[in-house]
């Protein structure tokens, strides 16, 4: 029973080393989800850039003689594309060419990932190198846009001579070289390039209805892209208690140690066949800590096998106690270009915390967070009358609080159904004693950071 009760009160756990508890995926997700935020940085510009056509007939002669090469159809499509891409990298005037025409329009361009909420009262975290890209990058996008039509039906074309539809990463190949090829073969000046950071989160209402919420956010306090310290601090305006999530012990993890990660992986998120309303869902996968590594300029990295994504950034790697021991960072790319599957990396807690101290952030588990907790371990162990009451405070202290109200109408149906459990006296006592040693434990942490806090001089 007392195992099982542990999970009632995680937020303890958090801040004591001698608790050994277990969150299985299912609760990790319940817990965390609520505070994992999705990160939008827009770039928007004037833009003037030449005009540009495809020579059609040198683009045919090159797919004729990769098609000659297939007649045996030994020739794979990823092998084919190599070929494409190849050829258009060394020979780029062959297939493009300039026009005595320009664009000029307005156009903006989004960068995405993932964040999470560390205080209830609007701190986030998330990688620098979402909200700081650079000139190169910006350039690249801003030119895949104008171009957009003639690189779409470019991609449509190779599709049809091959028969064949490309993987989301194939298309990513074929932008990345479509932008390196007009930025070496056009001029294109950007005027009034301004940059607007959004963090965008899911919001409930009491008619079971979940919408997004998506509010500026200022730039507190951020490191540099890799192999920079990749870590930025975000702030948004609120008058709710938001939900967080609670970072581990600076530590360093162990070598095998089980892995949550969440994000917003692109090739979900963008996916023509899942709803947008649905693309706030953060994805979480799973792995271990593969090895601990250290960052060219010599602190420690972790890497792990989990699966990541373009989107997953910046989102929070838990342990099996719901804690955030790093955030998503950077993966590994293959010869082909693309990311290796199972050999990412990111950035550990200790990091994130040198930029909450230079900041000045103090953190402390907030009260709908601590309540929402104890109201899930209520939740799972059945007892809905206790958990209902305890998700009500949460509503009053956050009427928009993530899932609040499909967790109150699932507590009322089974309680309506009979399936309430009720708790014993046994029970009673020890989250007396636990709500007592939570306190306890709050005030010593917050001790602790005061102490350890840089003063000014």
């Amino acid at each position: 029973m007392y195992n099982k009760l542990l999970f009632f009160l995680p937020f303890l756990s958090l801040h004591t080393s001698g608790q050994d508890f277990r969150l299985s995926g299912v609760n990790n997700y319940a817990l965390n989800r609520p505070g994992i935020v999705m990160i939008r940085t827009e770039y928007t510009a004037n833009v003037y850039v030449n005009s540009m056509k495809m020579d059609e007939k040198a683009f045919n002669r090159l797919l004729d003689s990769i098609q000659k090469l297939d007649h045996g159809g030994g020739v794979m499509p990823g092998q084919k594309l190599d070929i494409v891409l190849r050829e258009m990298d060394n020979r780029p005037a062959r297939f493009f060419q300039t026009t005595f025409d320009y664009i000029k329009q307005p156009e903006q361009i989004t960068a995405s990932g993932t964040g999470f909420f560390i205080t209830g009262d609007g701190y986030v975290a998330t990688n620098c190198h979402l909200i700081e890209r650079d000139e190169a990058f910006i350039r690249r996008q801003f030119i895949l846009t104008a171009f957009h039509q003639i690189t779409q039906a470019s991609i449509a074309a190779l599709e049809t001579s091959w028969a064949t539809k490309f993987t989301d990463q194939q298309r990513s190949l074929l932008n990345e070289t479509y932008a390196s090829v007009y930025s070496r073969l056009f001029s294109m000046i950007l005027y009034d390039l301004k940059t607007n950071i959004y963090v965008v989160y899911r919001s409930d209402n009491g008619v079971q209805l979940s919408d997004t919420v998506k509010k500026p956010a200022e730039i507190i306090l951020k490191g540099q892209p890799m192999p920079g310290k990749d870590v930025a601090i975000l702030k948004i305006a609120t008058t709710a208690e938001m939900p967080m999530l609670i970072l581990a012990p600076p530590a360093l993890p162990a070598v095998g140690q089980q892995l949550f990660v969440y994000g917003y992986p692109g090739p979900v998120t963008n996916n023509d066949f899942v709803s947008t309303g649905s693309a706030i869902e953060p994805t979480m996968t799973t792995g271990v800590v593969s090895a601990i590594r250290n960052s060219v300029y010599g602190w420690p990295l972790i890497q792990m096998d989990a699966n990541i994504n373009h989107g997953s950034s910046g989102g929070p790697v838990c342990n099996d106690k719901g804690q955030v021991i790093g955030l998503t960072t950077f993966g590994s790319i293959e010869n082909t270009g693309g990311l290796a599957a199972g050999l990412n990396f990111a950035v550990p807690v200790a990091i994130l915390n040198e930029y909450l101290d230079s900041a000045g952030i103090i953190i402390t588990p907030g009260n709908a967070t601590r309540i929402f907790a104890r109201a899930l371990g209520f939740y799972e162990q059945q007892q809905y009358r206790a958990a209902l009451g305890e998700f009500e405070k949460v509503r009053q202290m956050n009427g928009h609080y993530p899932g609040i109200y499909d967790y109150i109408a699932d507590c009322k149906d089974n309680i309506k159904n009979g399936k309430a459990r009720v708790a014993g006296p046994v029970e009673r006592i020890l989250f007396i004693i636990g709500g007592l040693l939570l306190l306890i434990a709050a005030i010593a942490v917050w001790k602790i950071r005061r102490l350890t806090m840089p003063r000014s001089s």
